[in-house]
C-alpha cells in the first residue's frame, strides 16, 4: 500500500470511527482537557457597521447538540424551582437519565422564554449570553455549591432582560447558594451593551463565588478564549461589577497580598491571559495597533479600525489560521503529477491535509517527518458541537432584533440557520443530540457526515463545500431581510402571533434547505472519491 493510500485508509478510520460503537465517549479525543473549549467574540454597538450589539458562543466540545425553544413559564406563589446538573450530556430534551436535581430555589412568577442550548443563549427580550470555559485555580472548586455555569444561563434568560441585571442576578445566586464550577466567563449582551462576566469558585468552606463583570466600550470589540482577561479591576468605576467581599476571600486565599494593584487573572490564574485565538482577532480587527504577541497582557478589548459587520464575525468563526504563521498545514503541500486528456501529463501542488487533522493524523505524518506540524488551536475546529452567533438590535421590535446565526459541527464546514427570539419553535431533527449515537433524525449528524467526509482529501472537497457555505450565506441574509420587513409590519399591525408564525417558518426553511443539501453533498463528495481510487 503506497503512502497515497494509507493516508486515505487512515482518514476513512477518522470519518467512521464515531459509528462503530453505540456507547457516548467520556471526552473527545481531540480536546480531552476541555482546556480550549469554545471562543466568544464580542462587538459593541458603535463599533458594529449596523448599530447591533454582539456576542457569540462555540461549543467546542462533547456537549448535547440538541436545542429547543422554551416557552414562559408561570409559578405560584411560594413555589420553587429545581436546579439541575448533568444536561450537558442528555440525549433528547426529556431525558432525564443521569440528571440529578442539585437543590430548589424560590420561583418567579412568570419567566421569558428563550433559545435552550447546551449552554442557553437568547431569550425573548434581547438578552443574549456567550460562554467559554476558563478553568482557574483549581483549589477554587467547591463542589458543594449549588450552581453549575449552565444553569446560571438558564435562570438569567428566564428572569433578566437586560445583560448588567443578569450579571447581578447570577453574582447574587452564586454567592447565597454557592458556584460549583470551574472557571467561566460570560459575555452577556443586550440590545445596548455588553459585560464580559467571569466567575470562579470560593475555595473550601461554605460554597460561594468569587466574580468580576467588566463592560465593553460601546465602540470596542473584545473576546474571550478559554483564559482569564480581566485584569486590574477599579473598584471605583460603574464599568466594573464584582461580589461583595472579593477583596477579603482573594486575601484569605493568599491570591492577593492587599498591597498590589488587585489584578484579576493574577487571583485566579496564573498563566498569560492571553493565547493565539485572542491575539488573532483584535489584531485582526485593529491591525493598527500593532499588538505585540510577546506580551504580558494585551488590551482586554479594542476599537477595531472599521466597523465591523456581522459577516466580519462569521468570517473570524471560520477561522483556521491558513496562510499565517499558525498554519498547521504550511508545511503538508506536495508537488504530484497529473494526467488529462486534454492537458496531458501536468504538475500540481495539492494540500490534502486540512487544518481539522485529528491528533493521530499529527502524529502519524511528524513521525514520518519530525516536526513538520504542530497542534495549533484555531477558532473553527472539528470537534465543534454547535455555535452561534448573536446580534441584538435595538431598531427592531424584540421578537425580530435578536437573531441567532446557528450552525452544527465545525462552524468551518457547516451553513448558518437564523433563529429568531421571537421563533416559537425549531425543527424536531433539532431536538435530537447527536453526540451518543449515529442518528439520522439528528440535524447535527447531517452536517456532520459530510464535513468528515469532506477532510479525506480537502484539497479536493473545500472547492465545493465552501462556495456552498458562502451561498447560503447570501441567500440568509437576503431572505432574512425580507422575512424581517414582513415580521415588523404586522407587529405593527398587532398581528404578533401571525409575526412569529412567519419568523420560525423561515427558521423552519431554512434549516431544511440546509440539511438537504448537506445530504446531498455526502453522496456527491463519495462520488469524487470513488472516481479517484
Amino acid at each position: 500500500m503506497n503512502f497515497k493510500r494509507l493516508l486515505f485508509a487512515a482518514s476513512l478510520l477518522f470519518v467512521f470511527a464515531p459509528l462503530l460503537g453505540q456507547a457516548p465517549l467520556p471526552y473527545d479525543p481531540d480536546d480531552s482537557d476541555f482546556s480550549e473549549s469554545c471562543t466568544s467574540i464580542m462587538v459593541g454597538k458603535k463599533a458594529s457597521k449596523d448599530g447591533s450589539v454582539m456576542t457569540a458562543h462555540t461549543c467546542d466540545s462533547n456537549y448535547r447538540t440538541w436545542l429547543e425553544m422554551v416557552g414562559r413559564q408561570t409559578y405560584g406563589s411560594g413555589e420553587s424551582e429545581g436546579v439541575f446538573w448533568g444536561r450537558l450530556h442528555t440525549e433528547e430534551p426529556w431525558d432525564m437519565r443521569n440528571v440529578e436535581e442539585k437543590g430548589r430555589i424560590p420561583a418567579v412568577a412568570e419567566t421569558f422564554a428563550y433559545l435552550n442550548t447546551a449552554y442557553p443563549c437568547l431569550n425573548e427580550k434581547q438578552l443574549a449570553i456567550g460562554e467559554t470555559t476558563i478553568v482557574g485555580r483549581k483549589e477554587l472548586v467547591n463542589k458543594e455549591g449549588l450552581f453549575l455555569i449552565e444553569e446560571l444561563q438558564r435562570l438569567a434568560l428566564q428572569r433578566c432582560s437586560t445583560a448588567k441585571d443578569a450579571v447581578l442576578l447570577i453574582g447574587k445566586l452564586a454567592q447565597e447558594y454557592g458556584y460549583g464550577d470551574n472557571g467561566e466567563c460570560l459575555t452577556i449582551a443586550d440590545k445596548n451593551e455588553i459585560w464580559h462576566l467571569e466567575i470562579f469558585g470560593s475555595g473550601p468552606g461554605k460554597p460561594s463565588a468569587i466574580w468580576v463583570a467588566q463592560r465593553i466600550p460601546d465602540d470596542h470589540v473584545a473576546i474571550s478564549a478559554n483564559i482569564p482577561r480581566i485584569s486590574k479591576v477599579d473598584f471605583e468605576s460603574d464599568q466594573f461589577l464584582y461580589s461583595k467581599d472579593i477583596r477579603e476571600r482573594s486575601k484569605d486565599l493568599g491570591y492577593w497580598d492587599g498591597k498590589e494593584e488587585f489584578v484579576f487573572w493574577k487571583v485566579t490564574n496564573d498563566k498569560k491571559p492571553f493565547s493565539i485565538r485572542e491575539y488573532f482577532v483584535l489584531s485582526t480587527l485593529a491591525p493598527s495597533l500593532n499588538l505585540n504577541y510577546d506580551d504580558l497582557e494585551l488590551p482586554f478589548s479594542v476599537k477595531p479600525d472599521k466597523l465591523v459587520d456581522v459577516r466580519d464575525i462569521l468570517a473570524l468563526y471560520r477561522q483556521t489560521y491558513e496562510g499565517t504563521e499558525w498554519d498547521q498545514t504550511k508545511n503538508l503541500a506536495v508537488e504530484v503529477t497529473r494526467r488529462d486528456r486534454i492537458k496531458g501529463e501536468y504538475k500540481e501542488v495539492v494540500k490534502p491535509v486540512s487544518n481539522f487533522m485529528t491528533n493521530d493524523m499529527r502524529d502519524l505524518l511528524n513521525s514520518l517527518k519530525p516536526g513538520v506540524t504542530e497542534r495549533v488551536r484555531g477558532i473553527a475546529v472539528i470537534q465543534c458541537s454547535y455555535s452561534q452567533i448573536i446580534q441584538l438590535r435595538d431598531w427592531l421590535p424584540d421578537e425580530v432584533g435578536g437573531i441567532a446565526w446557528f450552525s452544527f459541527d465545525n462552524p468551518s464546514q457547516s451553513p448558518r440557520i437564523p433563529v429568531y427570539s421571537g421563533t416559537i419553535d425549531l425543527p424536531e431533527s433539532f431536538k435530537i443530540c447527536g453526540q451518543h449515537r449515529y442518528r439520522e433524525d439528528a440535524a447535527s449528524w447531517a452536517f456532520r457526515e459530510t464535513n468528515r467526509i469532506a477532510t479525506i482529501n480537502w484539497n479536493k472537497t473545500r472547492g465545493i463545500l465552501e462556495p456552498e457555505i458562502m451561498n447560503f450565506e447570501q441567500k440568509m441574509f437576503e431572505t432574512s431581510a425580507l422575512v424581517e420587513s414582513e415580521a415588523v409590519e404586522l407587529i405593527k399591525e398587532g398581528k404578533m402571533d401571525k409575526a412569529k408564525e412567519i419568523l420560525t417558518r423561515h427558521t423552519h426553511d431554512f434549516a431544511s434547505m440546509t440539511i438537504n443539501r448537506w445530504k446531498e453533498l455526502k453522496a456527491e463528495l463519495w462520488t469524487i472519491f470513488a472516481r479517484s481510487m
